[in-house]
């Protein structure tokens, strides 16, 4: 059974900092990459960062870079978004997605996502 499965989220206050894991079991991990994007009520879906499978190429939005980090554990089947300085406008449900070998593909499989609040 394919899954993936999001943790990590919660209420921070601004300026604070969060890991979320996605982890994944059922299918070949090492030849997917691995997206995360957010949804937040009223405004449109974002991709957030996305790591390659292959040699792990990361990809950033405007809006994260310099305070997100994005890394995987093949040997866990896991990827992790390091979220520092978070800003209330990062508030969102976040969701991770695997697409076959590169961040340009579509999507396969899906979370369930996990709630971050940043709000003091």
């Amino acid at each position: 059974q394919v899954q993936l499965v999001e943790s990590g989220g919660g209420l921070v206050q601004p300026g604070g900092s969060l890991v979320l894991s996605c982890k994944a079991s059922g299918f070949t991990f090492d030849y997917y990459a691995i997206n995360w994007f957010r949804q937040a009520p009223g405004k449109e879906r974002e991709g957030v960062s996305c790591i390659s499978s292959s040699d792990g190429t990361t990809y950033y939005a405007d809006s994260v870079k310099g305070r997100f980090t994005i890394s995987r554990d093949n040997t866990k089947s896991a990827v992790y978004l390091r979220m520092n300085n978070l800003k209330p406008d990062d508030t969102a449900i976040y969701y991770c997605t695997a697409k076959p070998y590169y961040c340009s593909g579509s999507d396969d499989y899906w979370g369930q996502g996990t709630q971050v609040t940043v709000s003091s």
